[in-house]
């Protein structure tokens, strides 16, 4: 007797777990699980970490995620304004300045920054401002691409209902639109914040003195200890983890609230 479709559906689930079930208890049976939580899951060497990756790796990161995450808004509004404006040689300028950025590696941006310009311009950045314009600049290009997008998904009726009412473009922008395109736009937004704050891992990359790590960094120097294992590496994911998870909860709320107010 032929199988209804919902009976092949819950014979394909069935084997689907079944599978699974299987691939855990070989991967279970097969692991050294002793080696595998004394080398990444070492207390001791977990609780040495204490509290200079809280006291100075993740207070870092936090630092340099909100520094280029002020700058790249406050670029992204610019540029987004900007590629939606009637005057051709901005929105050209606009559209350069963002595609060029989202095509070129973050990395490249951090070398360009740290060691490129300071030894063209025979001039020293300091670190926090390096770090801010080279996060800044880079995603800038994203939330200006964001933010058009939440620009243009505003009715017109609201801009042209706000210009009746006497209010003049700048106003209307300010006061009307701009507000409620940032509450369509916040969960991209949020996960930006969630990107920045892994891109501020490639601040490795100009030399740091210790106060200035950031939690990769930080991983890193830890590894290089005696019996350390990837313990610290572990760790420093944790860290991020508390900061990512949250920002993750949070965008998954916005998207639910955006969804119920366009029902």
């Amino acid at each position: 007797m032929a199988m209804t479709m919902r009976q092949r559906a819950r014979m394909s689930r069935g084997i689907q777990y079944a599978i699974l079930v299987l691939a855990i208890l070989v991967a279970a049976f097969l692991a050294d699980w002793g080696t595998i939580f004394g080398k990444f899951f070492n207390p001791q060497v977990m609780a040495d970490q204490f509290p200079g990756i809280i006291t100075i790796a993740l207070k870092n990161t936090l630092i340099y995620t909100a520094l280029g995450f002020v700058l790249g808004l406050a670029l992204g509004v610019l540029l987004a304004l900007m590629k939606i404006s009637s005057v051709g040689p901005y929105r050209w300028i606009s559209t350069l300045y963002i595609e060029f950025f989202r095509g070129v590696p973050a990395l490249l941006v951090f070398i360009a920054l740290g060691y490129g310009i300071p030894y063209a311009f025979g001039m020293r950045m300091d670190t926090y401002l390096t770090v801010m314009l080279a996060l800044g600049i880079v995603s800038s290009a994203y939330i200006a691409e964001t933010l058009r997008a939440g620009l243009q998904a505003v009715p017109k009726g609201q801009y042209e209902a706000a210009r009746s009412l006497g209010m003049t473009h700048s106003r209307a922008m300010i006061t009307i639109i701009i507000p409620q395109a940032f509450r369509i736009i916040l969960p991209p937004l949020t996960n930006e914040i969630i990107l920045m704050t892994k891109d501020s891992s490639l601040i490795y990359l100009l030399g740091l003195a210790a106060s200035q790590y950031e939690l990769t960094k930080f991983g890193r120097e830890a590894i290089t200890a005696p019996d350390a294992g990837l313990t610290p590496l572990v760790v420093a994911g944790a860290c991020y983890l508390v900061i990512t998870v949250p920002l993750g909860i949070l965008a998954r709320k916005f998207e639910s609230r955006t969804a119920k107010i366009k029902k």
